[in-house]
Formats: C-alpha cells, structure tokens, sequence
C-alpha cells in the first residue's frame, strides 16, 4: 500500500509550499523539489543525487530523526557555502513514512 507523507518546503524566494511527497517511489528530497519544480531548472540536483555538489543543499527545519550523514555528504558540505548546522542534502533524504510533516528550506543558490 503506498503511503504518501505531507512535507513543506520553503523555496529560495522564501515561498513555503505544502506538498504531498509519495514514499513508495524510492524518491529522496532532491529529486520531489524538481518535480514540483520548486527550484530553477539547473540550479538543483546538478550531480544527479550522488552527493557530489551541494546543489540540493537544504535546512531542516523540523525535529524530524533523519539517517545517519554519509561521509560522502559529510565532505560535500564541508565544501559547500551557506552551510548551517541543520544543513543536509537533499539527495540523501529518502521519503519514508517517518517523515510526515517534515518542514525544510532551500539553502541558497551559491
């Protein structure tokens, strides 16, 4: 049974959208902002969601338990700017059911 969660997602313009994410699709934050195209076309998830820009970085702004940073994300943000303690990227955040009203913001372009 597919299970959708409900997500906001504040924009670059500082626009927040409440949106359905599905979990059932193997789809990670990265790759919902684009379908929603909440984000200029080439400005997010340039590297595809292999963790090697930080194009998709984002600010979790919910208490929400996410995985464990990899060290590929780990390093990647040790490069990126604009980098906050609550930064992550959004091609490692994975839809899951867990993640119901989880509240993120778009870091900005750099």
């Amino acid at each position: 049974m597919s299970v959708d969660i409900n997500i906001k997602i504040t924009d670059r313009n500082g626009e927040t959208h409440e949106i359905v994410a599905p979990t059932d699709m193997a789809m990670n934050l990265m790759e919902v902002v684009r379908s929603y195209e909440l984000a200029e076309e080439g400005t997010i998830g340039i590297c595809g969601g292999m963790a090697m820009c930080a194009s998709c970085q984002c600010y979790v702004i919910s208490d929400h338990q996410l995985p464990e940073m990899t060290d590929d994300e780990d390093a990647m943000l040790a490069e990126a700017f604009d980098v906050e303690d609550n930064s992550r990227l959004g091609c490692q955040i994975q839809m899951t059911p867990e993640l119901e009203g989880l509240e993120v913001e778009l870091a900005p372009e750099s």
